[in-house]
């Protein structure tokens, strides 16, 4: 709730600077088609204004690919034309009244909609059938003018990337470097997996093994009954913890419950044996392909791990819900927060989500929360 808010309240700041900016890009978008018209039966005329008119175009579209990019999370190629950008701005004011609307509307929806706050604390309810008709309809209004905020917020990066690109073949160079990439931080994280299963074997499971021979030996040596006896009753307690261990690291490598009852199964188990209270909220209505599951599964857990260890929290709460063609996780806690997107850890679970063509975001301020989302495409 607390992300799609703060979702919400950018998407509100980037329709408000847009509205602001249309008060220079109609301007110019006028004057310009006046300059142009003017010259339009002078060709060497028009070729000087259109290519200092197309220059100011430029200047006023960086400004709205800043914009986008903040506030939209809307990529464009900065190789575009002069031309595609003054075609650019003159459509694109329109988007900016349409959001300075939308947000109008929205405000006056929430003032009606309180209306009853104000009147029951300050003044006497002389007309309650009016104020509950003027409640509701603000109330609605408020709804239709943030639905309507994240349609023209839409619409914004739509045109955007029509104008501003990026071109078929910049699409194509991308994403051969994210294939490159990502392929490249599979065979890394796979490396890391098997030095960190050797490391677990070696340190724990191993360690246990020759103890338990050790202790086989020397029972096997000793002539006393009650010594040996002794050792016999060691030599199974390091057989049980050795055993306890091995079933921790296959269980690291891979739950065999993901296979046997499903994702919701095993994420149930990493809630139970969790140092910290879990709270899950699974929604998904059918069990996601093998791929997705597997990652999502690893991405709670190996989150649930670092908050238990590095966090202080105190609850964790675990999303998973359908998206648009995707599977969403939504890891939170209410710890101190000031986790490092780049450790190693965390640029691990980003590589396991890259490697599906995934999205994955950490938002950690100091003093927390620590939210960790991602987006795992699926069929």
């Amino acid at each position: 709730m607390w992300g799609m808010a703060r979702r919400g309240l950018r998407l509100a700041t980037g329709l408000v600077l847009g509205a602001v900016m249309t008060a220079a890009e109609l301007p110019f978008a006028v004057l310009s088609g006046l300059a142009l018209l003017l010259v339009l039966a002078w060709p060497r005329g028009r070729r000087v204004v259109l290519e200092r008119v197309c220059t100011a175009a430029r200047f006023l579209t960086e400004s709205n690919r800043s914009r986008l990019r903040v506030y939209f999370v809307t990529d464009t190629s900065d190789t575009y034309a002069g031309p595609r950008a003054l075609q650019y701005l003159s459509l694109r004011w329109g988007l900016g009244l349409l959001g300075a609307l939308v947000l109008s509307a929205a405000l006056i929806g929430a003032a009606y909609g309180t209306v009853w706050i104000y009147i029951l604390l300050f003044d006497e309810v002389r007309y309650p059938g009016t104020l509950a008709l003027t409640s509701v309809g603000g109330l609605f209004l408020l709804f239709l003018g943030l639905q309507s905020s994240f349609g023209v917020a839409g619409l914004e990066s739509k045109l955007a990337r029509y104008y501003l690109g990026p071109s078929h073949q910049e699409a194509l160079e991308r994403r051969i470097e994210q294939l490159a990439a990502s392929r490249a931080g599979v065979i890394a994280a796979v490396n890391d997996e098997r030095r960190r299963i050797e490391r677990d074997l070696h340190d724990g499971v191993q360690q246990r093994l020759v103890a338990l021979g050790m202790l086989l030996g020397r029972a096997l040596r000793s002539r006393d009954v009650q010594r040996a006896d002794q050792l016999l009753r060691q030599a199974h307690e390091e057989s049980s913890q050795a055993l306890t261990e091995l079933r921790e690291v296959a269980w690291r490598v891979y739950p065999t419950v993901l296979d046997e009852a499903g994702l919701r199964a095993a994420l149930e188990t990493v809630a139970e044996r969790s140092a910290i209270s879990l709270r899950l909220d699974y929604e998904l209505a059918a069990e996601p392909d093998t791929a997705v599951a597997t990652v999502a599964y690893f991405l709670v857990s190996e989150a649930v791990t670092n908050a238990v260890k590095h966090s202080g929290a105190g609850l964790i709460t675990v999303r998973v819900a359908p998206g648009e063609d995707s599977v969403l996780v939504h890891i939170e806690d209410d710890g101190s927060g000031g986790a490092d997107s780049t450790g190693g850890g965390l640029f691990g679970l980003a590589r396991r989500v890259a490697a599906l063509d995934g999205r994955f975001q950490v938002d950690s301020p100091a003093g927390g929360p620590t939210i960790i989302t991602a987006e795992l495409p699926c069929a």
